[in-house]
């Protein structure tokens, strides 16, 4: 579930909840045998790990993203982050995007504290489609993202040509879609960046 909070020791096996869970619940789960979860709701959602397709164009976007940041930002992979979608101590949202960007001192500061990047810390939030998670990405993370407060969600789907859509958050809690982007994605916003698009599928 979580890549650097401390709740993470060896992989157990996960025993069914009998109620919906807090996210403070959740993380002390600890990790599954086998791919990962989310938390919906107080629902823990289970998910197959990543193929190698989507592995590489992860770490692939990862470094172009690491090579254009502005120094005040940082990116991150596979990272649990808390939606604040409900109040401690209520039924929670916990995500794994396949990548986040947020500021620097966000970082330093879950490193000192430990538990999640928070919704409201994050600037640009990214999904890889994978199979089967296509409706998941485009709308039921769509509308998550957007009640959260994300500024910017990318959608990226690696079937052939490979395709970003970009997702900019308006007044209010809803995203206005810009037409997908084949090729390369070049954006002033939320600073300026170019995505080679092609070369996240080896």
């Amino acid at each position: 579930m979580i890549a650097m909070a401390a709740k993470k020791q060896q992989p157990v096996a996960m025993s069914v909840p009998t109620h919906l869970l807090t996210i403070e619940e959740y993380l002390a789960l600890g990790e599954t045998e086998n791919g990962y979860t989310e938390l919906q709701e107080g629902r823990i959602l289970m998910s197959p790990s990543p193929t190698g397709e989507h592995m590489d164009g992860s770490g692939e976007l990862y470094f172009q993203l690491r090579n254009q940041l502005p120094n005040d930002l940082w990116v991150t992979q596979d990272l649990d982050i808390d939606l604040e979608l409900r109040a401690p101590g209520e039924p929670g949202y916990v995500r794994r995007p396949d990548l986040i960007i947020y500021q620097r001192e966000t970082r330093d500061r879950q490193r000192r504290e430990g538990g999640l990047i928070r919704a409201s810390e994050i600037l640009v939030v990214v999904e890889i489609i994978s199979p089967g998670s296509g409706r998941t990405d485009r709308v039921i993370k769509h509308a998550e993202y957007a009640d959260s407060g994300i500024p910017f969600y990318w959608i990226i789907d690696l079937a052939q040509p490979v395709s970003l859509q970009s997702c900019e958050l308006t007044k209010g809690t809803s995203y206005r879609n810009r037409d997908k982007v084949t090729g390369k994605f070049e954006t002033e916003v939320p600073f300026p960046f170019t995505i080679d698009l092609d070369t996240l599928v080896i």
